[in-house]
């Protein structure tokens, strides 16, 4: 145990959620996360995580392109300038699933935008890629955290919870996508877990298991 000086680095954890889209007039996610920082100061995290930025993104593609990627900048940003910047940068992205009955770790992206409404900024593509440069819309990319080890951690402490290989085609899979290439671009990590609504999974229980995900990932 005495060996977790300098050499143990910490884990750095920005996350985030989304604000409301068509059908979906009150977004858990934009509570969860915004209610996190609260959340574990009160209830502590592990020594070794800490909780980074707490974003809530406009439910858009294209058009929220540039905020998304200053987000995601700004970490690195950070980075270069505290003392602990040999530690982990790891993004959580949560989306709502409104249809699930359970929790879902994603465990990749596919380079498609179709999207089944509008997203807030009106933009409605359909079989487009995500990033041309990156071929055509079968490409994927995959996540390289452990999601089968994460969930079953997870499942372990009692939550409703599953892998997943398909993050749907609208703005949630976009968003991952942009994120797992920046991820690879920048030496970081990057997930997505979608959550039910709080009708489905209350919000008590959806902050624990946020907090529950944060933990896991330390490892």
């Amino acid at each position: 145990m005495g060996s977790e000086g300098p050499a143990a680095a910490a884990v750095t954890i920005h996350v985030t959620g989304f604000k409301k889209f068509h059908g979906v007039s009150e977004n858990p996610t934009e509570t969860i996360v915004s209610n996190l920082k609260e959340y574990t100061n009160k209830n502590g995290l592990p020594k070794g995580v800490i909780l980074g930025s707490c974003s809530i993104l406009e439910t858009a593609g294209q058009g929220a392109l540039t905020p998304l990627y200053q987000t995601l900048q700004s970490a690195l940003n950070g980075k270069e300038s505290e003392s602990s910047s040999s530690g982990k940068i790891i993004w959580v992205h949560f989306g709502v699933n409104s249809g699930a009955s359970r929790f879902a770790i994603e465990h990749q992206a596919v380079n498609e935008a179709t999207f089944r409404c509008p997203d807030e900024m009106g933009w409605k593509p359909q079989k487009l890629p995500i990033i041309p440069a990156d071929g055509g819309i079968s490409r994927v990319r995959e996540t390289t955290l452990p999601v089968e080890e994460i969930t079953k951690a997870l499942a372990k402490k009692g939550y409703e919870v599953m892998t997943s290989d398909d993050a749907g085609r609208f703005v949630c899979n976009y968003v991952y996508y942009h994120s797992l290439r920046f991820a690879e671009q920048n030496g970081t990590k990057s997930l997505f877990v979608h959550v039910p609504l709080f009708l489905t999974i209350d919000e008590e229980t959806q902050m624990k298991f946020a907090s529950s995900l944060l933990e896991r990932l330390k490892g």
